[in-house]
């Protein structure tokens, strides 16, 4: 391996690449990486230099209180290449913004923007050949951070590894999306860390998820713990609801993931005239309004999935199919995002960040 030293990351640089046994036509989400990683640990009360080495195995003692204790955080970013090979970032501050709201609410250190920012640069500076062009072609960016500090005392961890992985991407839902709304699961409750993307909060999903999987459904609308009432997330991701002309979805809060395509989409719903309202949307309203025919979409937005259309949902055992609309708000806006992601059309907003 041959080590090339900057002033702020050291580079050891992989022998040899894995990218000519990646077929990049039919990609599982999320299960191949690129040759690299970044690390970067945190120990005596402050951050260390962070290097980026080939990917690979590490060795952790079986006592680090993330096994013990779920201090984990991530946050899940891509990269786009335009048509002249140039490679973009979109809206990295705000993922930064939210990783370190996580981190102080998982009582975790919070990081630099040289070391979350500039790494995440860096790595993807050393990986450009993964990022290819074209739309829908992306590279996933996973910042984390987990506890290795060993010892089984209930307490936080003094001792903490960041790391930078980078997966090639392609969609993340094939196929028609049809949900359950939650009558009794919840994601999150008010003062808990729902708001934080904490590991945990993703694997207490997972059961009610199969539970809906095996009824035939691929996700499901998450409602509020107190009454069950209130529609909040749609799986993974945050939930639009299109009544008539106008767009809804419900408030950020303790329960609920300030998504960055969350603002983006409210953002630019509102530049182009679509009336967009902030507020709690409940499980009745969506039933009349499927019933009456004023429930015209319902989407969820995430960055791995962008924008996915709902075609139906489930409540109380009764299945609901959603119209199928031509001038899908849902199409629309996922269009003006992805261009403006992908550099084919102008970022009035000064989202993109180039590499």
């Amino acid at each position: 391996m041959m080590q090339n030293n900057t002033s702020e990351i050291d580079i050891v640089r992989a022998n040899s690449t894995k990218i000519n046994e990646v077929d990049f036509d039919n990609l599982a989400f999320g299960n191949v990486f690129t040759d690299h990683m970044l690390v970067c640990d945190f120990k005596e009360g402050k951050w260390g230099k962070p290097i980026i080495k080939p990917y690979e195995h590490f060795m952790i003692d079986p006592s680090a209180k993330v096994f013990h204790y779920g201090q984990a955080i991530f946050e899940g970013m891509k990269a786009y290449k335009d048509d002249n090979n140039d490679v973009w970032l979109f809206r990295p501050e705000q993922n930064l913004d939210r990783f370190n709201k996580s981190a102080v609410r998982m009582a975790m250190p919070e990081i630099t923007e040289e070391i979350f920012i500039g790494g995440i640069k860096a790595i993807v500076d050393l990986e450009r050949e993964w990022v290819k062009k074209g739309l829908g072609n992306t590279l996933y960016i996973r910042p984390f951070m987990i506890a290795i500090g060993s010892g089984v005392i209930a307490q936080p961890s003094t001792q903490y590894r960041f790391m930078i992985i980078l997966s090639p991407a392609r969609s993340y839902y094939s196929g028609e999306v049809k949900v359950i709304v939650a009558e009794h699961f919840s994601r999150a409750a008010n003062g808990g860390i729902g708001a934080a993307k904490a590991a945990g909060n993703y694997s207490a999903q997972f059961y009610p998820q199969k539970l809906a999987q095996e009824k035939g459904f691929q996700q499901i609308i998450w409602t509020d713990d107190a009454t069950h009432t209130k529609l909040e997330e749609a799986g993974t991701m945050n939930v639009f609801f299109r009544i008539n002309d106008t767009i809804y979805t419900a408030p950020t809060s303790e329960r609920i993931l300030d998504g960055v395509t969350r603002k983006s989409l409210i953002d630019l719903a509102k530049r182009d005239g679509i009336k967009v309202e902030e507020r709690s949307v409940l499980v009745d309203e969506i039933i009349s309004g499927a019933k009456d025919g004023s429930l015209k979409e319902i989407f969820g937005a995430g960055t791995a999935a962008v924008v996915s259309p709902i075609v139906g949902f489930q409540y109380q055992e009764h299945y609901y199919e959603l119209p199928k609309i031509e001038n899908s708000m849902a199409l629309q806006l996922k269009e003006k995002l992805t261009k403006i992601q992908y550099k084919l059309a102008d970022d009035t907003f000064g989202w993109t960040v180039k590499v």
